[in-house]
């Protein structure tokens, strides 16, 4: 993945996709979204760690989609093990969310992920996010094994996908 592309929502709208560092102030801004989102969904914020180097080119990368200029998403990836990249935090801002933005910025994750050199694809989520499970089972993601602190948690739901297999 090129460190800014343009892509196109369903409605011809165009979305910019853009590679920046995760500690950058709209990726931090992005991010605190998505935690509110989990602590509204679980009473709680994300407790896996995560050190910003994990998502810097070739090892791991942070998108962020822009809509007529406006942050709308957001979505990363980092080495899980040998071949395997780990998606973590992808988020649609609620104004955006149903235009097949998530598609998009998961379609940019895997390619970019691939071109680093990983093999498949893991996750986690949670019980309490059906719309999640709803675009990762559509995009072909199936149980895998627990990791992480959430390995044993009752509700979190780990999947996985093979990058070669077709949608």
């Amino acid at each position: 993945m090129r460190t800014s592309a343009e892509v196109r929502l369903a409605d011809g709208r165009p979305v910019v996709l853009r590679a920046v560092p995760y500690d950058d102030p709209l990726a931090r801004q992005l991010v605190g979204r998505v935690q509110q989102e989990y602590v509204t969904r679980y009473g709680g914020p994300d407790e896996a760690v995560v050190d910003p180097a994990e998502f810097e080119p070739p090892v791991g990368l942070f998108l962020v989609a822009e809509v007529d200029g406006v942050p709308a998403a957001c979505g990363a990836w980092r080495v899980h093990a040998p071949g395997v990249a780990e998606v973590k935090r992808v988020y649609v801002e609620p104004a955006f969310r149903r235009q097949g933005l998530a598609q998009l910025v998961m379609a940019a994750l895997e390619e970019s992920a691939a071109a680093a050199g990983s093999r498949s694809v893991v996750l986690n989520s949670g019980s309490r996010q059906p719309e999640a499970l709803a675009l990762y089972a559509a995009l072909g993601y199936t149980p895998v094994a627990g990791y992480g602190v959430y390995a044993d948690a009752l509700g979190a739901v780990f999947l996985g996908r093979r990058l070669e297999d077709e949608r």
